[in-house]
């Protein structure tokens, strides 16, 4: 299988954190790509016509995208468990990976309007209507935090972990352990798990 992919994409290391836990990082063939808002990269388009990262070749050629899919494609292959099979484990996992998405849209929404928008053209209430997003997502996830797994995450978890992990990377002026203590004590569990560690964020 071969991943476009970007050291920066939250997105990406959803997936990766995903292939990790299941044993299939070793299968994954990284190809380089340059995903921006608004260049497209005819690398990527090639396969999506969202010319976005994360996107799967599978070994026929068939292209698979977005996290979503591709995180629960890997999990089929190794079995660990990552999405429950079904009844209410299913729609609470799945509805945590919607939080956790949902933080990273606003947020990556929130840092594109001051590096991919002209300055002339910047919309500050726009970006503070993002952040507000942003605050209420991170409200939501220090309410749930006891009751979040971390030896054995559901994709639920990996998603709300992945969007901490990119307001670490991206955001941290926000300081978001100091008002969340519950969240900050459940992500420190988490982010000493191997497949957190081998996918932290860098810039290229």
């Amino acid at each position: 299988m071969q991943l476009l992919y970007a050291p920066t994409s939250p997105f990406v290391r959803k997936v990766m954190v995903c292939a990790h836990l299941s044993g299939q990082a070793g299968r994954i063939q990284w190809l380089d790509s340059a995903a921006h808002p608004v260049r497209r990269d005819g690398r990527i388009a090639a396969h999506n016509p969202l010319a976005k990262v994360p996107t799967l070749i599978l070994d026929d050629g068939q292209s698979l995208y977005d996290s979503r899919v591709i995180c629960e494609y890997i999990d089929s292959l190794g079995g660990a468990g990552i999405f429950p099979a079904a009844g209410p484990a299913r729609w609470t996992a799945l509805t945590r990976q919607a939080l956790g998405d949902g933080l990273l849209d606003a947020a990556l929404l929130a840092r594109y309007e001051l590096t991919a928008r002209p300055a002339e053209v910047q919309w500050p209430v726009w970006r503070e209507a993002l952040l507000t997003k942003v605050a209420a997502c991170l409200q939501a996830i220090d309410a749930a935090a006891p009751e979040l797994a971390m030896a054995a995450p559901t994709i639920g978890e990996i998603a709300i972990g992945c969007g901490l992990g990119y307001l670490d990377f991206r955001f941290p002026e926000l300081d978001w352990r100091s008002s969340h203590p519950a969240a900050a004590r459940w992500y420190a569990g988490l982010a000493q798990l191997p497949a957190m560690q081998a996918t932290l964020p860098h810039d290229a």
